[in-house]
């Protein structure tokens, strides 16, 4: 069964890049907001660290933006890291006129408690304690909710963008909307808007260990992928370095301003190695803490390294991490007395859709914003707590850009979009394919594609990453669809992409280490992975492929 329904704006995922926007829109055109699960189930809920932005008398947007650059190992755009980080005190004053509440400074020469994470070059991130994500997220929901020009529909899930090629077959590609699960009726609906937004979040599902929620399973990057967009630089994977270790500690992370606050990495004997490694110790960039904590792991044969700032004060500890601190206890590790079992786990995706500064793709009525996107402010390894900053500096250009076009184009001519076609697909005989070929996945993704990489191992990932293909579409093409096969498709989509970059990119950059070319190429310009489909597919009915 197939409902319509249709919009000015339509925004899939519903982390911070989708509230936001929608906020901005919805005071000018109707604004419909799709989530996979409830309004705020998504990585931004879990962020603790903070938004990095310039706040202090002493800092600069120079200094934050050469903090950027050089965490992003070569391959930042110098212009969209201008336009981001000069954008950062306006994005902070629009959540506090939402009603956003920062922690406050302890002393009157900021208005801010601003603390300092790896790879920066002063203090400069702004927090609600260590559950920013939760307060922002929280905040803008309730916005979202009692404004009338926003409808919100929660558990949905995407299946596949509508373009015109069929329906126009003489007018330029464009993307009229998508089809969507209702997850709690199993009906399939198609969504009609002038434009359509993804704001998915990232893929880090596809790893055995990520920090990041069960909603990241890639959907925006695979959909845009399969309607014919570019997608550049899936090779660089962040790795989170300190999520807690244990069994029950599920995506879990430790914030890294634990260890700006003075949280020291000991081996199980209790010595310190950082300095081995960096002479920034615990706060050089991500890449480097984690790559130096697998190291260290798989050189003493340890299932985990310790994080400790025992050595502060308790009172501190508490006040400064309050829920981290509140969530070990739960696990039996008292933070102020004891050090903390972590490991790395995937937990950002720096590639991404391509888009322009304005959050637009390649085919037109697409924008993607938040992690699902590539514009360049990354590179090859993204500085710890400029993912929040993108999401609401990319929400503000792409309403502007929409809202550029002009009312009369904010309601798309009606066009009839075919019903969802179920007619030559039946009941699925055995659910335990979905769950083992997910598992598959999960498992040669973590032991080839992880923090260090060789040919050898990408070459066996992209032999696995073939198989489950042709066996999940076949599956797809055969069997009524449910919520885990559609994100197992997804996932497999950007799986592949990512093999792909890493087997072109023939030397280590950021987050891209292998040990078949362990230096950086200084003989030639540094490139971006770009990767761009062979033929799109044309999902304006479903025709079993």
């Amino acid at each position: 069964m197939t409902s319509q329904h249709t919009t000015g704006t339509l925004i899939v995922g519903a982390g911070l890049a989708g509230l936001s926007l929608a906020l901005r829109l919805a005071n000018h055109m109707p604004v419909t907001l799709l989530a996979k699960k409830e309004l705020t189930e998504g990585a931004s809920l879990y962020a603790q660290g903070g938004i990095a932005a310039v706040l202090a008398e002493d800092d600069s947007c120079m200094a934050h933006c050469q903090d950027t650059l050089n965490a992003g190992a070569g391959l930042c755009r110098p212009d969209v890291v201008e336009h981001v980080i000069s954008r950062g005190p306006r994005a902070i004053r629009w959540l506090e006129d939402q009603g956003v509440q920062f922690s406050p400074a302890h002393s009157g020469l900021v208005s801010h408690h601003l603390t300092q994470e790896g790879g920066h070059s002063h203090r400069r991130v702004v927090h609600a304690q260590d559950a920013t994500g939760r307060m922002i997220s929280t905040t803008l929901e309730a916005q979202v909710r009692s404004h009338p020009q926003i409808s919100v529909l929660e558990h949905h899930i995407a299946i596949d963008l509508i373009t015109n090629e069929r329906l126009q077959p003489h007018q330029a590609r464009r993307c009229l909307g998508l089809y969507a699960l209702d997850k709690q009726t199993a009906n399939i609906i198609s969504l009609s808007a002038n434009t359509v937004v993804l704001a998915t979040g990232g893929a880090s599902k596809a790893y055995l260990y990520t920090s990041n929620p069960d909603t990241s399973t890639g959907d925006g990057i695979a959909m845009a992928w399969r309607a014919g967009c570019r997608v550049a630089n899936m090779e660089f994977v962040q790795f989170h370095p300190t999520c807690v270790y244990h069994p029950e500690a599920k995506s879990f992370l430790i914030s890294e301003a634990v260890r700006g606050e003075g949280g020291k990495l000991v081996l199980p004997d209790g010595s310190a190695f950082m300095h081995h490694h960096d002479p920034r110790e615990e706060l050089a960039p991500r890449d480097i803490v984690a790559r130096a904590i697998d190291y260290e792991m798989k050189k003493g044969g340890y299932d985990s390294v310790f994080l400790d700032i025992s050595h502060k004060p308790a009172e501190s500890i508490k006040s400064a991490f309050p829920t981290i601190y509140e969530r070990c206890l739960g696990f039996g590790f008292d933070m102020t007395r004891q050090a903390i079992p972590v490991v790395p786990a995937a937990h950002y995706s720096c590639g991404g859709v391509v888009t322009d500064m304005s959050g637009r793709c390649d085919l037109p009525g697409l924008y993607t914003i938040g992690e699902s996107a590539c514009t360049g402010l990354h590179g090859a390894n993204r500085l710890a707590s400029n993912s929040l900053l993108e999401c609401l500096v990319f929400a503000e250009s792409a309403a502007e850009d929409i809202l550029r076009q002009g009312p009369l184009k904010t309601t798309r001519p009606e066009l009839s979009i075919p019903a969802w076609d179920a007619s030559r697909v039946v009941d699925p005989d055995e659910q335990i394919v979905v769950s083992h070929n997910w598992n598959e996945l999960r498992h040669f993704m973590w032991d080839y594609v992880g923090i260090v990489r060789t040919n050898k191992r990408l070459e066996r990932a992209a032999r696995r990453a073939q198989l489950l293909s042709a066996e999940i579409q076949d599956y797809y093409s055969s069997f009524i669809i449910h919520n885990d096969l559609i994100e197992l498709r997804n996932l497999l989509v950007v799986a592949d992409l990512t093999i792909q970059s890493a087997r072109l990119r023939q030397e280590s950059r950021g987050l891209h280490y292998t040990l078949d070319y362990p230096q950086t190429d200084s003989q030639h310009p540094p490139q971006d992975t770009v990767l761009t489909p062979a033929s799109p597919i044309d999902s304006s009915w479903r025709t079993n492929a």
